[in-house]
Formats: C-alpha cells, structure tokens, sequence
C-alpha cells in the first residue's frame, strides 16, 4: 500500500481536538485528556467500561493514545478504515494520521470518537472496491451473501449512529427479527462466521478455556466495521432481505451492491 507524505504540521496549533456525539473538546500540549467512567470525557455509567481508560497525552512531538485499562482494547482507525491498530491494556500508540476514529465496546455498548490534529503523519490511498458482486471480500475469509447480512444486522446501530458517539450492540434475536429469519438459523450463521473469522486469527470471536468470548457480538461488529466488511451503503439490503423473507424468498442481494448514496462509517 502506497502512503503520501502530508506536508510538515502547523506548529503553532498542536492542539488535538475530540468530537463525541457533536461534544467537542481542546486538549493542548502539557494537558492530559482521560476518557472512562470518570474523566475530562465522562462517558455514561456503564460497568462494563473501566472508570480510567483511555489517555491522551503529547510527548516527542506527537499525541499519545495509551489503554490503562486493565481488561477492554482500543482500536486506532484512520478516517477511511483502512489502517487498524489494537491496544491492548498497557499498550500506548502515537497519533500518526491527521483525523482518526477511535473506538472500543464495553459490554453491549459500542463507542466511537474521532480525533483530528496537526501531524507530519501519512495519509492513506481512497480504498477501491471491486464492483463484480461476490467475487472479492474486504477481510481475510470469504463470507456468503447471509453471513455478510447477519454482520449487517449486527451493525445497524453503528453504521447509523444518527449523530451519537455510543450504540448499543443488538442482541441475536432483535437482529434475527430485523432480517427476518429464525433465532436458530440466525445463531448457527453467527457461530460460523465467528468461527471463520477465530481461525484467520480474529480475538474475543471463540471462546476457549483462556478466552470466554463473552462478548463475541460486539467484537464482531467492531471488526467488521473498521474492516470495511459491511458499510452504511449496504444497509437497505436489511430491508430488502425481511421483505424476501416475509414473501418466503430469502434475498440473495450480496452486500457491497447497494445503490444508494455514499455515506461515512461514523
């Protein structure tokens, strides 16, 4: 992948600036910025997420994301998806994009938040998408047309957002129901698709006795969203695929072939 070099950052204004649900904040250099339970960003009272867990810092001419959770990762997107970094507890990554998302999940609740600031970073090529239906997948596996839509259903919340900086994840059988198929044809697709995304080496989708994928939907939808796997041009397809269902005709409309506005994952 080829990288273009941005021009050298203003230096005057290294401020970073974070944008959660239209709430905009300003940290400069010298401040620290902390996002959890408690915090500069407070979010809402969920138990799941730690009360300290993200920091955001500048040191060596640069910001600084660092995970002082101690259970729950981060990921560091740039603004078109295509670089995806995870911290893991304990982990700290710089700032090299101009605007990038960071996300996580805490129990059922996804979160997104997007950062923009003046960096000598890179910035990376528009991503294109083959337009032959079925015959590439953004992702390291192959999916059918019905897997691609259960990941779909999943993320509904996310894709839209509709101006929020959190969203709930929905559970197996509010998404069966929005496509119109059973609980159990629904939760036999999700278990393969976790499972072929678990052996191309995707975390948190299978549980073993080290890893209890307690929480195997959101990591789910955090993958398949920062990875290009479903994106908001694909949503009308869920319709069209409970209408098909409702008429006893499953919909064999493959995801990536919506004709429909472009729009951002945000």
């Amino acid at each position: 992948m080829t990288e273009t070099r941005l021009p050298a950052p203003n230096a005057s204004d290294p401020s970073l600036v974070l944008d959660f649900a239209g709430e905009i904040f300003q940290v400069e250099p010298g401040e620290t910025f902390v996002i959890g339970r408690v915090g500069q960003l407070a979010l809402d009272d969920n138990p799941y997420l730690h009360r300290r867990f993200i920091l955001l810092s500048f040191r060596d001419g640069l910001w600084w994301v660092a995970n002082t959770g101690s259970r729950l990762p981060v990921i560091l997107s740039d603004s078109r998806g295509l670089m995806r970094s995870v911290l893991a507890p304990g982990a700290s990554l710089p700032i090299v994009f101009p605007e990038v998302l960071l996300t996580f999940t805490a129990g059922p609740t996804a979160y997104e938040i997007q950062i923009e600031c003046a960096v000598d970073g890179f910035l990376t090529p528009a991503h294109r998408l083959d337009d032959v239906a079925g015959d590439t997948t953004v992702g390291p596996t192959r999916f059918t047309p019905s897997q691609r839509l259960l990941m779909l259903a999943l993320a509904e919340p996310v894709l839209r957002r509709a101006g929020t900086g959190a969203s709930e994840i929905p559970a197996s059988a509010d998404a069966a129901q929005r496509l119109g198929w059973s609980l159990t044809r629904f939760n036999r697709k999700l278990d393969n698709v976790c499972d072929k995304l678990a052996n191309a080496g995707v975390k948190g989708l299978r549980g073993d006795a080290e890893d209890q994928a307690t929480n195997r939907r959101a990591a789910l939808v955090e993958y398949a969203v920062s990875t290009l796997l479903v994106r908001i041009d694909d949503l009308p397809l869920l319709e069209a695929e409970r209408a098909a269902n409702r008429r006893g005709i499953p919909s064999s409309t493959p995801i990536g072939t919506a004709s429909v506005p472009s729009g951002r994952l945000s």
